[in-house]
């Protein structure tokens, strides 16, 4: 790691050791930016990642996408280009030596806007590429992340500033050698522009069945190709991203908001209490009942 990389990440950590005294995921002043502190490898946790940038600056996470794994550390970056049922956790992180990161939401007119203002040319028939991806941090993009986290210590100049250095980190992302996948997904008419729509449909509506040839009509594409390009932008089916929502909003409403098994399957599109089951103990290894007292006890 270059010592001026490494400079500005020891920094970074300093800020987030500084705002930060309890472990998890904190908002800040700064719209859409999240300072993040774990100081225990955490189990593994199942939720939406928005279109986002995530930069790790100590320790180390693991996440799965479907059946893929990405890892990243110290150095590296991850993007989300669309919404994603994803499972993280830690795997690397103590007491003395906590996991930070820094995350920083973005939406696909964000990224558009800059596309149209950088001029850059985008080919909107290019195969579709995975949503998510790893990268190693350039020394223009740290600096960028640094002076945007520096404004929580100035916070008079966040309204003004922070939206120009947001705009700069979209930049310096489409610039990498992995920016287009975060380009196809914000291009009005490209194919992975049009999984996005069919992805949104899908969130909108997760509790709801769906005919495979009605978001291949969304999507002006034939069944086929709907699938291949879904494949590629999410490593998983519209039936199989359907399902993790599925599963995820049930975990949630199990520890939060009631104890009926059989209720909770139904409200999440499930008609056969025993299928749910079944998918629930196949994606968090524990049936519903026994996860949903496991994680009250723990605090999960």
């Amino acid at each position: 790691m270059p010592d001026k990389i490494y400079k500005q990440k020891l920094e970074l950590s300093s800020l987030i050791e500084r705002f930060l005294k309890q472990d998890g995921v904190h908002s800040t002043s700064i719209p859409s930016f999240f300072l993040i502190r774990e100081s225990i490898i955490t189990e593994p946790i199942s939720i939406v990642n928005k279109p986002s940038f995530c930069i790790i600056l100590q320790g180390e996470k693991e996440m799965l996408l479907g059946k893929e794994r990405f890892l990243y550390g110290p150095g590296n970056y991850i993007v989300a280009s669309v919404d994603l049922p994803v499972t993280g956790r830690v795997i690397k992180a103590s007491t003395d030596s906590p996991y930070l990161a820094l995350k920083l939401e973005f939406t696909p007119t964000e990224v558009l806007e800059m596309i149209n203002e950088a001029d850059i040319q985008m080919n909107q028939r290019k195969n579709s590429k995975r949503a998510m991806f790893v990268s190693e941090v350039e020394p223009s993009l740290i600096d960028a992340v640094l002076r945007l986290a520096c404004l929580l210590e100035n916070q008079k100049h966040i309204p003004i500033l922070a939206p120009l250095i947001k705009k700069e980190i979209i930049y310096w992302i489409l610039q990498s050698p992995h920016g287009g996948a975060l380009e196809q997904t914000a291009l009005e008419g490209s194919n992975a522009s049009r999984i996005r729509e069919v992805i949104d449909q899908i969130m909108k509506n997760y509790e709801k069945p769906f005919r495979i040839e009605d978001l291949a009509e969304l999507a002006n594409m034939s069944v086929s190709s709907l699938h291949r390009h879904f494949k590629e932008v999410t490593a998983m089916s519209p039936v199989q991203f359907q399902k993790q929502l599925r599963l995820q909003e049930a975990r949630r409403l199990l520890l939060t908001d009631s104890t009926d098994v059989a209720d909770v399957a139904f409200k999440v599109g499930y008609e056969s209490q025993s299928q749910f089951s079944r998918e629930y103990s196949r994606m968090f290894g524990f049936s519903p009942r026994v996860d949903m007292n496991r994680l009250k006890e723990n605090h999960v």
